[in-house]
């Protein structure tokens, strides 16, 4: 193969800043990086002594460099992370692209609604985070709940409401549906729950104080009292929850660990003050990489997507001016980056070190577990070395009823969820499992046989000798005869423990000890296949219910059938809800009304 000669390249290249992409033979993109100075750092690339074996064997692929100029460091920064995410270049250290963090919102309703948010963020409503993980939120709402009585129910039941319900007699709500409370008082307990979720904590219990002294004053005790229990509450929150070490609310402390090459970055989210808990990230492609490399991977990937807070503390010597002008600009105000953590600011990137730690040690003992299960089960199956991807198949339906098939993959020790699959299946009789099966390996292993996907090394079959069989005579007519293919009879009531195992090479039947590692793989992977069949089938049948009870009314159409359910909130709501109530739906008559409430009845 001809040598790639970089000189040319090198010598047009501007000191100018920039993001520059390594692309191989096959005309694909294996690294991406920003520079301040593009001709200084891609020359450093080719120099003779690269400390880095990953770096080396990168270079070694490089047939094509690609640069882009751009204005700033900080514009290059926002770049880079654009092309990361979408190359996933397999020189990068790479996170997961997780987008999807929670919220709390207050609507933008007359009577605010507090609420768990993910997702776009609508105009009008007000959101506070992000969150940790949904447990963070739902204990904030709770305690909101506690404290400032709001509403949490959805609109449709809002405004349906003729009586208060459960939320008001356990004294977490107002009831504003049924005017127990003013608009002006419920808007005036929106705010204080909007500044304790900015970390206005002392503002809001001073405000109480003030509110429980005018009561006592004017001799309404019973007010008083709820004032007093709100303050006492919230100081509560504030004994055992705030941080009082940090010279803003919000903040990140972000620590790395590496154990034997492996890394994991460690997330403390501070919001409003209050420590809301922490999460880990397990980057991928860090072979080679220090502290320095995976956590600025971490800084660019993760914070461009989401909401900055003003300070963030690294545990790692990073670029934190070029960092600080991007997410300045991006966020619009002056954003702070510690890197030489003292005090108590020490303390807090200390844990999260250990919890960095602790995951990556964790993660490592589970990989262990996988490794030993998957050699048990080449043991006991008789299987090669080689055996790495698994693949496993189950059929779900109710009665023939909305019909569909999974397909789980085990590779690289443990489950690939990013590689499931579910498959709609159509055009049977309903009920033949045989032939959803043929349909579900047809369509999956076509196009493995035309070089598309990535050949597996043992596909499990959830079923007993019938399916077995389909599944042998469809990977003969795709010419993937050579691939061994076990089913998983169920053995006695179903009970864990006592499957059967046909192996279609041999006709052999296998039953494994209950206590064998290589069984517990193999019921993990076959009740992952089923969970995962499952749940797609319930829901393709709740939404063909949905549609098919509506869609059987004459003079119910499309549009109809939209303002019936975003009313109701759902086609229960519907089948709740009286004729004179589906008569105030927009588009249907009192006549139509009756009709739809027979029918749904």
């Amino acid at each position: 193969m001809r040598m790639f000669d970089p000189k040319p390249i090198l010598k047009n290249l501007p000191n100018l800043p920039g993001v520059y992409r390594m692309i191989n033979a096959e005309e694909v993109v294996i690294y991406v990086g920003k520079a301040k100075d593009i001709k200084k750092r891609v020359s450093s690339y080719f120099n003779k002594n690269l400390p880095s074996p990953r770096t080396r064997m990168m270079v070694s692929n490089i047939v094509k460099i690609e640069t882009t100029v751009t204005r700033s460091e900080a514009e290059a920064l926002l770049l880079e992370n654009n092309l990361i995410k979408g190359l996933m270049p397999r020189y990068n250290v790479l996170f997961r692209d997780d987008k999807s963090y929670p919220y709390i919102t207050l609507t933008g309703d007359k009577f605010s609604r507090l609420a768990f948010h993910r997702g776009a963020q609508r105009k009008g409503s007000r959101y506070f985070g992000p969150f940790p993980n949904s447990v963070a939120v739902r204990e904030s709402i709770q305690l909101l709940q506690k404290v400032f009585k709001l509403r949490t129910c959805e609109n449709t039941v809002f405004a349906n409401r003729s009586r208060p319900c459960l939320q008001y007699q356990i004294e977490r709500c107002t009831a504003p549906c049924v005017d127990y409370i003013s608009a002006e008082d419920y808007a005036h307990d929106v705010n204080m729950a909007a500044l304790f979720l900015e970390g206005k904590t002392n503002e809001v219990i001073n405000t109480l104080g003030d509110k429980m002294n005018t009561a006592a004053a004017n001799q309404e005790y019973e007010m008083a009292v709820v004032f007093r229990d709100r303050m006492q509450a919230l100081r509560q929150v504030q004994a055992k929850q705030f941080v009082s070490d940090f010279s803003v609310s919000d903040a990140d402390v972000i620590a790395c660990a590496n154990i034997a090459g492996q890394h994991c970055i460690n997330l403390v989210m501070i919001r409003g003050g209050r420590h809301l808990g922490d999460k880990s990230f397990m980057p991928k492609n860090t072979q080679d990489a220090d502290l320095t490399e995976t956590v600025e991977a971490f800084l660019t990937q993760h914070y461009v997507a989401q909401n900055t807070p003003p300070m963030i503390v690294c545990g790692a010597e990073v670029d934190a001016k070029t960092f600080e002008l991007a997410f300045s600009e991006q966020s619009g105000r002056k954003i702070k980056i510690i890197t030489n953590a003292i005090g108590d600011k020490r303390v807090w990137l200390k844990m999260a070190q250990t919890n960095a730690e602790l995951a990556l040690t964790q993660k490592q003992a589970a990989a262990s577990n996988q490794e030993a299960r998957l050699i048990a089960l080449r043991e006991a199956l008789n299987l090669p070395e080689t055996t790495e991807r698994i693949e496993c198949f189950d059929i779900s339906h109710t009665m023939g009823e909305a019909t569909v098939g999974s397909c789980v993959v085990f590779d690289k020790g443990n489950l690939q969820n990013s590689e499931y699959r579910r498959y709609n299946i159509t055009g049977i009789t309903p009920g033949d499992d045989y032939a959803a099966m043929r349909d579900v390996l047809t369509r999956r292993y076509k196009k493995v046989a035309a070089g598309e996907g990535v050949r597996p090394d043992l596909i499990f079959i959830d079923g007993g000798k019938g399916q077995l069989g389909v599944a042998m005579e469809v990977m003969q007519e795709v010419g993937l005869e050579d691939i061994l293919l076990v089913g998983i009879a169920k053995g006695e009531e179903r009970r864990p423990g006592l499957e059967t195992m046909i192996f279609s090479d041999t006709g052999e039947m296998l039953n494994l000890e209950k206590d064998n590692q290589g069984l517990h793989l193999l019921q993990q992977i076959r009740d992952e296949s089923h969970r995962f069949a499952i749940t797609g089938h319930r829901a393709k049948r709740a939404k063909a219910r949905i549609t098919s009870s509506l869609e059987d009314i004459e003079g119910v159409g499309a549009k109809r059938r939209k303002a019936l359910l975003t009313r109701f909130g759902g086609l229960d709501g519907v089948k709740s809800a009286s004729m004179d109530e589906i008569a105030q739906v927009e588009g249907i008559s009192k006549t139509l009304a009756q009709t739809i409430y027979e029918q749904l009845h």
